[in-house]
């Protein structure tokens, strides 16, 4: 039934330092829709952008800054990786280690985002 995720929500309370995070640091691009409405656009894929207290509806019944859990593959070798999140002063708090994901192993590290959002970042395993 289910082919693929067209986009998820994240739920923020630092507007500005989340757009930096995911713009600056992680490489996406952000982009407006609708009445005022941010995304962050990544490959096939985006996450839709909330504000705590400032939801659009429909939402979660608990939107919560901070309780989301993602890995993502990166377009670029783990290596480039983690000199981009170390020029960019982002400490890395567990990693590089290997882990399974969705279709083979991954080789990852983590990290969070302003919300304390976990982050992992994966490159596939040869």
């Amino acid at each position: 039934m289910i082919d693929h995720l067209d986009h998820l929500v994240l739920t923020t309370a630092y507007e500005d330092a989340c757009i930096r995070f995911y713009v600056d640091v992680m490489g996406m691009t952000l982009e407006s829709f609708g009445a005022g409405r941010k995304a962050f656009r990544f490959g096939q894929q985006k996450i839709n952008l909330h504000v705590k207290g400032h939801e659009f509806e429909p939402k979660a019944q608990l939107p919560t800054p901070g309780s989301l859990d993602l890995c993502f593959i990166a377009s670029m070798p783990l290596d480039e990786v983690v000199s981009r999140l170390e020029g960019f002063g982002v400490p890395i708090i567990e990693g590089p280690v290997m882990r399974t994901g969705a279709t083979s192993r991954i080789r990852s590290v983590y990290v969070r985002d302003p919300d304390l959002n976990l982050i992992e970042i994966s490159e596939l395993a040869p």
